[in-house]
């Protein structure tokens, strides 16, 4: 089974930038966006083949989640039952048979760290949400988290130290996620890989260059360790700030 999770930064832009063509080329059972920042009936796709599930924002062109899967669920549900996070359309929960899928975009802690004390109720919430989840069977979570956890996964560590995405508090709320049993997936395949990320500024030339931050994960339940067959971040893909990224699972 092949699982995709992109931030398309916005959907009907994407769509302008070649999102359908991406789309058939990646072939996925599951394919998850974030922040597709539009309202209802605003966008149409065509996706033969796929049941879709959209989580809209109150808010008009903010934040939103979607998921197209070839399989349908056993249930769908919008965000995470506490009313002060269910505003923003930031979290989709599709279960199957053999695990739960969620999809997630992290609220991020914007310029000056205003965000930053919501931002840590959030993760507080959002941690206990995912756990409660597993009591019943296995998580698979992906989408945009919004913090590179370690030195290695981002260009710039030390400028960018007390960084939105990047400040001691996030990378210790992450750190609580993988202490939790949940397995980064990329970094279990590729714990030392070094100048592979999945997001760029669009200032400074910073994909040109490389100058990046992977922020964009797939992160799953211990249970399912024997079954993760690889995990990939699919670089070569324009269209957003954002690049998809993928996870393989036998199922």
């Amino acid at each position: 089974m092949k699982l995709i999770s992109w931030n398309v930064n916005g959907i009907r832009a994407c769509i302008t930038k070649g999102f359908e063509e991406s789309f058939q080329k990646l072939d996925a059972d599951i394919f998850c966006i974030q922040e597709t920042k539009c309202q209802e009936n605003q966008v149409k796709l065509e996706l033969p083949g796929y049941y879709q599930y959209w989580n809209f924002a109150n808010r008009k062109g903010y934040s939103g989640t979607a998921v197209f899967t070839r399989q349908e669920p056993m249930n769908v549900v919008n965000g995470i039952g506490i009313e002060e996070h269910d505003k923003e359309g930031r979290v989709i929960t599709l279960e199957f048979e053999k695990f739960y899928l969620v999809t997630v975009y992290t609220p991020n802690s914007q310029s000056e760290l205003k965000r930053l004390s919501y931002r840590m109720e959030w993760e507080r919430d959002f941690l206990a949400y995912l756990l409660k989840l597993q009591e019943k069977k296995p998580v698979v979570c992906c989408g945009d988290l919004n913090v590179a956890h370690q030195d290695i996964d981002l260009k710039n560590p030390k400028s960018n130290r007390k960084n939105p995405g990047f400040t001691d508090e996030e990378r210790e709320c992450f750190t609580r996620v993988l202490q939790s049993g949940f397995i980064d997936t990329f970094r279990y395949f590729y714990p030392d890989q070094e100048n592979i990320y999945s997001w760029w500024s669009y200032r400074f030339k910073a994909r040109e260059k490389n100058a990046g931050w992977r922020i964009d994960y797939f992160i799953a339940s211990p249970q399912l360790e024997s079954r993760l067959e690889d995990a990939k971040i699919h670089t070569d893909i324009l269209g957003s700030d954002h690049c998809p990224v993928e996870l393989d699972l036998k199922i």
